[in-house]
């Protein structure tokens, strides 16, 4: 045995590095051992690799989000017939039939569906142009207030006081001024969908970090230019919230603007009240079904929209807070 072999042997035991060194011929190499947290492997080529849980927590989430509505929906509808055959008279039940009655002798009657269809198409047509209005004119209304404190002192309170004043007080004036047509039905969709949107925009606008504002000014922007490429973007989540209430407060306001302007083409408001004077209660639940299934397809539109716009980052971000 040779001097250095003799020197090998006798030596202690290098201290344990996490490293693993092998021999062969002449030749001496060190390989770095795979890091442990716990005496479990976390890497390394021939190691097992954790598994991600991320994908697997996400589509239990979307499970879970779809089952609990469907078993509150199911809950509903049992309660339904519970009130239907239980709690009502036999002779009392026309006011609230059954799912299955308004299907049979409804939702399958050719000339019913025809008149909800009907009136379902000048019910959309109030809806989308009065949202349109009212988009336009409080998305304006609260960029001028949020450009200087004195133009919001002096505005704002009328915001507010639309939103107070009863709109069914104010029906027979409308009717008096514009009619009973169309452009009245417009009007009321209008002045009840409106508030949302000035608030929520004024809020978004000003909402905006004044860091931000004053590095804009370092730059030398402008008013115009804060309110293009810093004060819009950031408030774009708060505007779509506003948006959204207002998508469902327009479906409300046209029916409400139909129910009592009956000149001219009849929407799902005098629908409503043919069905009730008439004691139609299959056609009436049916149509109050298609009244509420219009405002949840609004309101599902405009979320749609707010990612389009948006993005993800905002649900990222706030997900991250």
């Amino acid at each position: 045995m040779t001097t250095a072999a003799r020197l090998r042997r006798s030596a202690p035991a290098p201290p344990d590095t996490g490293t693993t060194t092998w021999e062969d011929p002449g030749v001496t190499k060190t390989t770095p051992a795979p890091p442990t947290a716990g005496g479990v492997a976390l890497g390394g080529d021939d190691g097992a690799r954790p598994v991600g849980r991320s994908g697997g927590r996400r589509s239990g989430q979307r499970v879970k989000d779809a089952l609990l509505p469907t078993a509150v929906f199911l809950g509903l509808i049992g309660l339904w017939y519970v009130i239907t055959y239980l709690v009502l008279d036999p002779q009392r039940r026309f006011l609230m039939p059954a799912p299955h009655v308004i299907i049979t002798d409804a939702l399958l009657d050719q000339q019913t569906i025809q008149r909800i269809g009907e009136g379902l198409g000048r019910t959309i047509q109030v809806t989308f142009v009065g949202l349109a209005i009212a988009i336009a004119i409080g998305t304006a209304w609260a960029i001028a207030m949020s450009q200087a404190r004195p133009i919001e002192r002096s505005l704002f309170p009328y915001a507010v006081a639309l939103q107070c004043v009863p709109i069914l007080a104010m029906v027979p004036l409308i009717g008096f001024w514009f009619g009973y047509g169309f452009p009245s039905r417009v009007i009321v969709c209008v002045m009840i969908s409106l508030f949302p949107v000035v608030s929520n925009t004024l809020f978004g606008l000003q909402s905006v970090d004044r860091g931000l504002h004053d590095l804009f000014k370092l730059h030398g922007a402008g008013r115009i230019t804060r309110l293009i490429k810093l004060q819009l973007p950031a408030a774009m989540p708060a505007i779509f919230a506003g948006f959204r209430i207002s998508a469902g407060l327009s479906v409300v306001g046209a029916i409400v603007g139909d129910l009592f302007f009956k000149q001219g083409e009849a929407g799902l408001g005098s629908l409503l009240d043919s069905f009730r004077s008439r004691l139609q209660g299959p056609e009436l639940f049916l149509t109050i079904l298609t009244a509420a299934a219009l405002g949840f397809a609004v309101f599902t539109l405009f979320g749609w929209l707010s990612r389009l716009a948006v993005g993800r980052w905002y649900d990222q971000s706030r997900d991250a807070g």
